[in-house]
């Protein structure tokens, strides 16, 4: 079981679930935080591997600004090719181009849960989502902890994942013909992942399974498609049990900031067809090549690592 640990915090940090997500108060993302700041916050974040930031009065540029405080940012995705004008880095949640370009109104481009883009070689590291036009109701975000998901596994099966590697690939969903479509093909991002990595940071172990970006491969290196099939579920449903998980209700100036090396996450698909719009904006920052329990690394099939500045 993973034990959130007290980080003797100066900043006024309120933890939400039982094994996962806080809220950070008190904090104004605007400013330009001192060093001992910015590593408390670091600190929250490998603690509770998601954190909340309420009512904040920032725009693109603080947002990247902030962001680079952690690490660097990447370009805003592999397949984005229409960030907002002059922020490269900012990549649109926005269900108006989904409806555009997919036929309906979404919550999010992908409503399955998903660690964002782990179809890398090496995938971000942290995502930093922000609040713009919400839905009166509805579009909450869930995240669930990967941590705790492999330390609750019985030892007989923690010692099995410990040795499987996962085939992580992008899925098309993109109007055939599209500009989209085509950008997502010549990518062709396609990566074998330790099932189990090892967070290089903390060193904790995380159960390294994004249906997302499994389920359309369903495949493990050395297992027919059936076995692996079976083998994922179990994986998938372990990763995704209601108690690691916390849910935020998102309003005007909400940040969320989560840990993509010990995450999983899920816009829950409840809005879109109420016809109301939802828009945030996401930086990631780049990520490392996952390393497994035995040092091994992730092996890309296709496609080439996403590096920030």
């Amino acid at each position: 079981m993973t034990e959130l640990k007290d980080v003797g915090l100066g900043l006024d940090v309120v933890p939400l679930a039982g094994y996962i997500g806080a809220e950070i108060r008190g904090v104004d993302l605007r400013e330009a935080h001192e060093a001992g700041v910015i590593e408390e916050i670091r600190n929250a974040l490998h603690t509770y591997k998601v954190v909340f930031f309420r009512d904040q009065e920032i725009g693109h540029a603080e947002q990247i600004a902030f962001a680079r405080r952690f690490g660097k940012v990447t370009p805003a995705h592999p397949h984005e090719e229409e960030p907002p004008a002059g922020f490269p880095e900012i990549l649109p949640i926005d269900s108006r181009r989904y409806e555009s370009r997919l036929g309906r109104k979404r919550t999010s481009y992908d409503s399955s849960w998903h660690t964002d883009v782990t179809a890398l070689v090496n995938p971000p590291a942290a995502s930093i989502l922000r609040a713009d036009i919400l839905p009166p109701y509805g579009g909450d975000t869930a995240w669930t902890n990967l941590v705790a998901a492999y330390e609750n596994l019985p030892k007989e099966l923690r010692d099995f994942v410990d040795t499987i590697d996962i085939k992580h690939q992008f899925n098309t969903r993109a109007t055939e013909g599209s500009q989209r479509e085509r950008k997502v093909r010549e990518a062709n991002l396609v990566t074998y992942h330790p099932a189990v990595r090892v967070h290089p940071e903390t060193g904790e172990r995380a159960l390294f399974v994004s249906p997302g970006f499994t389920r359309g491969a369903r495949e493990i290196r050395g297992f027919t498609p059936s076995q692996s099939e079976g083998i994922l579920k179990v994986l998938w449903d372990e990763a995704t049990k209601t108690e690691y998980t916390v849910r935020l209700r998102w309003a005007p100036g909400t940040v969320a900031f989560w840990d993509n090396r010990a995450t999983s996450h899920l816009a829950i698909p409840d809005a879109g067809h109420l016809g109301h719009d939802r828009v945030l904006y996401r930086v990631t920052l780049e990520g490392d090549v996952p390393k497994g329990v035995d040092g091994r690394s992730s092996e890309s099939v296709s496609g080439e690592p996403f590096y920030g500045s």
